[in-house]
């Protein structure tokens, strides 16, 4: 999602909520603890130098039960980020703390923001010897005959 996307969502609900993964709720009295902007410069394994960059919100919670965040007041930390987030619409992440820090991407379902797995990947698969993958047809597949059949040799 981006910075753009998530201002649009935020003026159309009445309330902010996030999902987890396993479809469990971040505690409603979570808080937004930091708006930052995350530049991550490297090289990949084949050699290749890149750059990422990425708006990063740091969600946390704390014992203060009463605590909501109305859509209203997540803008209002978003226009007073503006001066460390520049004006690109950046992509989102947003960390939160479960056995250690999580990093999600985040989309949106019409209700409640969703907190989405993030992955690896080798990024020069070419250059790590990795084959790329092979889609193929399930007409392509064939079955032997005597293998997964009752009385079959594959069990």
């Amino acid at each position: 999602m981006k910075i753009s996307e998530l201002k649009k969502y935020l003026t159309e609900v009445s309330a902010v909520n996030f999902r987890l993964p396993d479809n469990s709720y971040l505690p409603v009295h979570f808080h937004v603890t930091e708006v930052g902007l995350i530049t991550k410069h490297f090289i990949d394994c084949g050699g290749t130098e890149r750059k990422e960059t990425a708006a990063n919100f740091q969600l946390w919670e704390a014992g203060d039960y009463d605590h909501r965040l109305a859509p209203q007041k997540f803008l209002h930390i978003l226009d007073l980020s503006r001066n460390i987030l520049g004006s690109e619409d950046l992509d989102i992440e947003v960390e939160y703390q479960q056995g250690t820090i999580g990093k999600f991407g985040l989309e949106f379902d019409g209700k409640d923001f969703l907190l989405t797995p993030k992955q690896t990947a080798c990024l020069a698969q070419d250059a790590c010897g990795i084959p790329a993958k092979k889609k193929i047809a399930l007409s392509e597949l064939t079955v032997q005959a005597d293998c997964c059949t009752p009385g079959g040799s594959c069990c």
